[in-house]
């Protein structure tokens, strides 16, 4: 006799591909049968929302033999695809900063930041090269790919606009303000530039995006 595995998935998975999701996120690991008969849905239909899954990168899966018959597929989630799940990250980040002012003072907060600027800088050095415009291309590139959703134009006074969407450091930036400072010096040192000037920001102004104006040296 065959036991029906049940898998409890919260109401607010509504789509087809977050059940997918959270189902493979609590299950580790899971077939196209098995998924298809949790969803009520047909394989084809699964298959179809795994393919686009697996063209994001938030699912792969392993060829797994079996005693008689083909091998069956077992799909699990990526690191994207766990990463895709809420984190506490900002609650935590916090909480240590708080003690470390707590133990040290804050000027250690300040060291932290001034030291992770110093990282930034030595790991994208060597990518953020070239003319300005160039340097604005691949800092927007490298910003982006930090989850800042980075956007960039040239102004009519041969300036730029650099638009960060998003701060995936917002909560930790609002109460350390010297989050947001090294930021600036940093893509003054990025971009080779003096002139970069914060015309909003997300963290201290709730604004909708952090915006910098850059001009040549």
């Amino acid at each position: 006799m065959k036991v029906r595995m049940v898998i409890v998935v919260k109401k607010e998975a509504t789509s087809t591909r977050q059940v997918i999701l959270t189902l493979l996120k609590r299950n580790k690991e899971l077939t196209v049968s098995t998924l298809a008969t949790e969803l009520d849905v047909t394989e084809m239909a699964i298959r179809r929302h795994l393919r686009e899954l697996e063209k994001e990168e938030l699912i792969t899966s392993r060829l797994e033999k079996q005693a008689m018959g083909r091998p069956i597929h077992r799909f699990f989630l990526t690191e994207k695809g766990s990463e895709s799940f809420p984190r506490n990250y900002n609650e935590l980040s916090l909480g240590i900063l708080k003690d470390l002012v707590d133990l040290s003072g804050t000027e250690i907060v300040d060291q932290l930041f001034e030291q992770r600027k110093e990282r930034l800088f030595e790991k994208y050095q060597s990518e953020v090269t070239g003319s300005l415009k160039e340097r604005i291309e691949a800092l927007a590139r490298v910003q982006s790919e930090g989850g800042y959703m980075v956007e960039y134009k040239q102004v009519e006074d041969g300036s730029f606009e650099f638009i960060e969407y998003n701060c995936p450091i917002a909560q930790v930036a609002r109460e350390y303000p010297v989050a947001c400072s090294c930021e600036q010096q940093l893509f003054k040192r990025l971009l080779n530039t003096d002139h970069v000037q914060r015309q909003s920001c997300i963290a201290k102004e709730n604004a909708s995006s952090c915006v910098y104006k850059v001009k040549e040296r």
